[in-house]
């Protein structure tokens, strides 16, 4: 006879295979740990300087690029604490489109620092407290450090943009920010509405063809289409147009049907009707005033012969987003019958070509006049993963734009924000009274890791740089930054290096709401996982 040994406590009302973590060690450090691990990934890719990663994705498709949502969106992380971070990480993409990174890095810090408290003795619940007191105050401090007067700005002026953008854009493209602002402000000033607030990400494309170099970029003041037009006319100016949704082919009943022909006679009359047919249609088309036909389907032999017959220019588009923002771009509007379009259902192009770049045929589609609604940014680079992250750093760019158009707001770049916010918040924890004092004194000291990583990321010496950066502060230079590239620290308001305000505020939201959210779980409950490998620590099955 077996004895079988009967589990005790919890684990006698779970089910066999199920698991329980609890208390300090095995729950709380052990998720502090793994949040770690993740932001030892993304804080060497902060900041202009910051490390390129290599991520190789479960599709095996190459990633190679230092902007942190990207890699922590294509690193699958698994364990249920560090998800967390990934997920604030990702609500600071949706909400601003720039500062994941500091999201997620800044969240480690913080995380770092409870755990320091956690063996010093203090309870997770005196650490949340002070944590949600001090970020409090760090959001009133930011209120106190913005730029005096940067909270009126002309969204459509082309200097102000750039002045505020290029944060942003160096942080991707160090270096390149002189040639990529420009183009960027341009495309984003071109379709900005009469409300800024409305402004759509969307309307500003990205055009990605490889060869010659990022000097070669330039911005399209309408749509850049990957594909040659069907027929041979290759070039028309000002020209309307018609879209057709659904093809443009003879179409075939929905019933079947026999046909029985008795003579060669009854053959070929049958033949000449279809042919009849299809010219009805194409030269409807092409009474009503279009010459051009856009199809967002295949296009037919026949039809396409009778298009040349009536020199209509043929475009294919075989996504039905391109077709929609190809309909935003003209004005035209989809139909999905083929008939003869109304004058209210035909866009406008000023005009409409085929050019050859970099051995690709593209189809550039240009509205000049004032008010268009699309634009695009055509990028030239020698790699895919080079104009990838080129991608990557226009739309860092257009992000700003937007959030800028929301609140225009600035403060100083650099370091010098983070470094002013830990002074003042040292100050804020000496006054305070309670244990709460050591976790805000935490709080303030995680600022440093900032100033710490440019540093450190530009080969400088860190420790050497934040005592000067402190020394300047306490003398009353709030502005003072590290310039990265002389290795020195300076007012960087000189420079013109600005972060965006909103992009900070939601960036100190975020991460503290994450550490919060982390040090307040206590147990851990796995379920046993349903077939499968077994689980190994505490990484239980994706529940989103």
């Amino acid at each position: 006879m077996v004895f079988q040994m009967q589990p005790h406590g919890v684990q006698s009302m779970l089910k066999e295979g199920h698991k329980l973590l609890s208390g300090l060690d095995e729950a709380v450090l052990k998720n502090i740990d793994a949040c770690k691990q993740l932001t030892v990934i993304t804080r060497t890719s902060l900041g202009p300087n910051g490390m390129n990663k290599m991520v190789i994705n479960h599709l095996d498709k190459l990633f190679v690029t230092n902007d942190a949502a990207t890699i922590v969106n294509e690193l699958e992380v698994q364990h249920p604490a560090a998800k967390l971070l990934v997920l604030a990480g990702k609500a600071q993409q949706e909400e601003i489109g720039d500062g994941a990174n500091l999201t997620i890095s800044f969240a480690g810090e913080l995380l770092q620092g409870a755990e320091e408290l956690i063996r010093m003795g203090l309870h997770p619940s005196e650490i949340i407290s002070g944590y949600t007191k001090a970020i409090n105050k760090a959001i009133e401090l930011l209120e106190e450090l913005v730029e005096q007067g940067s909270e009126k700005m002309d969204v459509k002026n082309k200097e102000e943009v750039i002045l505020r953008m290029r944060a942003a854009v160096a942080s991707k493209q160090f270096g390149q920010e002189n040639i990529l602002c420009p183009l960027i402000a341009d495309a984003c000033i071109q379709v900005c509405p009469k409300n800024p607030m409305n402004f759509n990400v969307d309307n500003v494309r990205v055009a990605k063809l490889l060869g010659a170099g990022l000097h070669e970029c330039m911005v399209v003041r309408g749509m850049v289409l990957k594909t040659d037009t069907v027929g041979t006319i290759k070039h028309m100016d000002k020209v309307k147009i018609a879209v057709f949704g659904g093809g443009v082919d003879t179409s075939a009943t929905e019933t079947k049907g026999t046909v029985l022909i008795h003579s060669a006679e009854q053959l070929e009359n049958y033949a000449k009707t279809e042919e009849a047919k299809v010219e009805e249609l194409i030269k409807s088309v092409a009474d009503s005033g279009a010459k051009v036909l856009v199809s967002g389907g295949s296009v037919g032999e026949m039809a396409l012969h009778f298009c040349e017959r009536y020199k209509l220019m043929v475009l294919k588009i075989s996504s039905k987003f391109e077709l929609r923002r190809f309909c935003r771009t003209t004005g035209a509007v989809s139909l999905v019958k083929l008939g003869q379009p109304g004058p209210d259902e035909l866009g406008f192009a000023d005009s409409i070509s085929v050019e050859e770049i970099g051995g690709v045929r593209v189809t550039i589609v240009k509205n000049e006049q004032g008010g268009n609604l699309v634009s695009t940014v055509v990028l030239r680079g020698s790699t895919d993963s080079i104009l990838d992250d080129l991608e990557r750093a226009v739309d860092d760019g257009v992000n700003t734009y937007k959030a800028m158009c929301r609140d225009s707001r600035i403060l100083p770049g650099a370091g010098a924000t983070e470094i002013e916010l830990a002074r003042r918040l040292k100050e804020f924890a000496y006054k305070e009274t309670g244990l709460d004092q050591y976790a805000i004194a935490k709080f303030a000291e995680s600022f440093e890791m900032v100033p710490r990583t440019l540093a450190e990321n530009a080969g400088l010496n860190s420790t050497e740089i934040i005592s000067s950066l402190y020394a300047e502060h306490a003398a009353g230079n709030v502005k003072v930054g590290i310039d990265l590239e002389q290795g020195v620290c300076k007012d960087m308001s000189s420079d013109g290096v600005w972060d965006i305000y909103l992009t900070k505020f939601f960036a100190l939201k975020y991460s503290a709401d994450a550490t919060c959210t982390v040090l307040r779980v206590d147990q851990i409950i796995m379920a046993k996982p349903a077939g499968g490998p077994k689980r190994d620590q505490a990484a239980p099955a994706d529940e989103d």
